[in-house]
């Protein structure tokens, strides 16, 4: 997670906002998501943000199974501003998006060589601006014990391996949020994630979905909750 050296103010985000449709692929407020850019009309999304206010809006298709360039879009997304950039022999991008704030979809609009364009609305997100105290973000009081009991279970049924101690130490916001958007949870469910009220409303559901996966995985089911 990390702070922008450019900070944006409500009446500073864009009216009309690219929109990279991604399944199971989500981006929140002052986290990092590195992507591997490749496909024409996505290169020329990149390029395009960043000749101008590099804001890329990441969503979910409503349906991950869908085909066609065109499938139907989840309501809400999370724009990011391009925070790191680089170009690769082959001519790909590989960029880095910092989270700004989530928006909801008011329309879908003509899109640009052949990437898409919504007209996003910013109202209800304000709190995704706060660079302060996690506490007027709604954070909250959460089982932060009980989520890193359940956590060092769903790691070791999902065959993961981290630096436990890093974990621990982490602050509550950056800790639920980098699991959110690592954690390898079915689209529905990173939606919900994304959507989310406020960080204590996140971290409740994100104890459940890990425990509910941990018993999925005593049940024979572990493959529901991988990619």
């Amino acid at each position: 997670m990390s702070r922008s050296p450019f900070p944006p103010i409500p009446e500073r985000l864009p009216e009309t906002l690219a929109v990279f449709p991604l399944a199971g692929v989500m981006l929140l407020p002052r986290c990092r998501l590195p992507l591997n850019i490749f496909e024409p009309r996505y290169l020329a999304m990149v390029g395009d943000a960043l000749a101008g206010d590099r804001m890329i809006g990441m969503i979910q298709p409503a349906d991950p199974a869908a085909r066609g360039t065109a499938p139907a879009l989840y309501g809400t997304g999370c724009a990011g501003r391009i925070t790191g950039f680089s170009e690769t022999d082959d001519g790909r991008f590989l960029i880095t998006l910092t989270g700004v704030s989530r928006f909801t979809v008011v329309r879908e609009v003509e899109g640009v060589c052949g990437y898409r364009r919504v007209t996003p609305a910013w109202e209800g997100f304000t709190a995704d601006l706060d660079p302060g105290d996690p506490d007027a973000r709604g954070s909250g009081a959460f089982d932060r014990p009980r989520l890193l009991r359940g956590l060092k279970h769903y790691l070791r049924v999902q065959g993961l391996s981290v630096d436990w101690q890093a974990i621990e130490s982490t602050p509550d916001e950056r800790l639920i949020n980098s699991l959110a958007m690592i954690c390898p949870f079915v689209p529905s469910e990173k939606q919900a994630l994304l959507e989310a009220p406020g960080l204590g409303d996140r971290a409740k559901l994100l104890i459940a979905l890990i425990e509910m996966a941990i018993l999925g995985c005593r049940d024979g089911d572990c493959a529901a909750h991988r990619h």
